[in-house]
Formats: C-alpha cells, structure tokens, sequence
C-alpha cells in the first residue's frame, strides 16, 4: 500500500479531472446527464482507480486498477474528439485537454509497467 497523493500518475489524473470539470462546464445544458455526465465520470475513474488500486493489498490488485484507469482515460479521450466535433470544444481547448490525457496514459502505462516489474 502506498499514499496515492504521493504519485506523480494520480496528480496529472487529477489535473485531467479538473480540466475536464472546467471544459465541459460549457456544455450544452440538454447534454448534463449525457455527454458531460460521461466525460466528468470518465476522467475522475482515473484518478479514483489509481487511489483505489494503491490502497490494495497485492501488486495483482493495483494492476487491476491501473488497467481500469488506462481504459478510462482511453474513454476520456474518446469523448474530447466527440465534444470536439460537436463543437462544444474548440481546438485549442481540444488539443490541450487532449495532450493532458495522453500524457496521462502515457505515465499510466510506464507506472503499470513497473509495478509489473516489481
């Protein structure tokens, strides 16, 4: 077990998470239980995944956990080219949030890989 705070992985999940909650503020109100609903769930799964998995008691079972957060922000960056091309997200707010989650998954799957590794 390790205090998830700590982890360079969870606080740029985080940043995700917050960036997200900010982006998707502009959102359509007909789009709060659609869209917005599933990008805000999807980006804080990141992050909560990474905290839930850390909190175990196996390396198994944080891996497990990692793996989910990896297919969240894989949703995440799904729904940010969905909201770009309703056009609720503009380039510029696409690219940076987008790049956001690519670093993210990016570190996710280089911290997966080392508590793989032991």
């Amino acid at each position: 077990m390790q205090d998830f705070k700590k982890l360079k992985v969870w606080e740029k999940a985080h940043q995700l998470t917050l960036e997200v909650y900010s982006a998707s503020k502009k959102f359509p109100r007909d789009e709060l239980f659609g869209l917005t609903s599933q990008v805000r769930r999807a980006s804080s799964s990141v992050a909560a995944n990474i905290a839930e998995g850390s909190g175990r008691r196996s390396r198994k079972e944080f891996m497990y956990f990692l793996g989910i957060a990896i297919g969240s922000v894989s949703e995440v960056e799904y729904f940010l080219i969905l909201a770009k091309d309703l056009r609720y997200l503009d380039q510029f707010e696409y690219n940076r949030i987008n790049t956001l989650a690519d670093e993210t998954k990016r570190m996710l799957i280089s911290f997966l890989q080392r508590v793989e590794k032991g």
